[in-house]
């Protein structure tokens, strides 16, 4: 009597490779704040004359209005943290950047290409902004450039970065620190234009 046919050879399943995916959580306790792909933990600013915000190419575009921006709508430290991000002027000539963040219980911006397009520095101290106080600098922003910015909060020290280059060291002892009273919907920590188009990108904050 004959047995069985033979059966077919078959060929292994091999399982398709996971999805690439952005981490979310980083070396030395640091996490990223934007996935590449949606606003995933921020809401648009609710500023009066906004432009539109949207995710293109990796990066978050905040378009040109009188003043348009992102908040972030998550928890965030209020000291013993650092921040960094990618910035461009996309088109404009004032801030493509105006990062707020927390000092404690004290909200301030640090900001990036403002009055003209050149003036960096914190907003405000002890009621002086950025274009009057002791942290103000001018720099050349070109249209179309990256540029990678690093802010640091301590007890001791508040510090800035701008490829690498030391912008901001202030002590903030017996200081001041507020924003101007057009940037209040980007508290605790967000990131505004004014009448510029900027893009930023991998936006990460590490705990100290």
């Amino acid at each position: 009597m004959a047995g069985p046919p033979p059966m077919a050879p078959t060929t292994p399943a091999v399982p398709k490779p996971p999805a690439p995916r952005l981490p979310t959580t980083m070396s030395l306790g640091e996490i990223s704040l934007f996935d590449g792909r949606t606003l995933t933990g921020w809401k648009e600013s609710e500023f009066a004359g906004q432009g539109e915000v949207e995710v293109k190419e990796g990066r978050i575009v905040i378009g040109s209005g009188v003043m348009t921006g992102i908040t972030w709508t998550n928890a965030v430290p209020t000291n013993h943290y650092e921040i960094s991000l990618e910035a461009m002027r996309v088109d404009g000539s004032d801030f493509f950047c105006a990062l707020t963040f927390p000092v404690g219980e004290d909200p301030c911006s640090f900001i990036v290409g403002g009055w003209g397009g050149g003036v960096v520095g914190l907003s405000s101290i002890d009621g002086s902004d950025a274009a009057s106080n002791e942290t103000t600098k001018y720099m050349n922003f070109t249209n179309g450039k990256w540029f990678a910015i690093r802010l640091r909060v301590t007890p001791a020290k508040i510090q800035a970065w701008i490829d690498n280059d030391p912008v901001v060291d202030v002590d903030p002892a017996g200081k001041k620190f507020s924003i101007r009273v057009e940037v209040e919907p980007s508290r605790p920590l967000g990131i505004a234009t004014w009448s510029t188009t900027g893009a930023v990108r991998n936006l990460r904050l590490r705990r100290l």
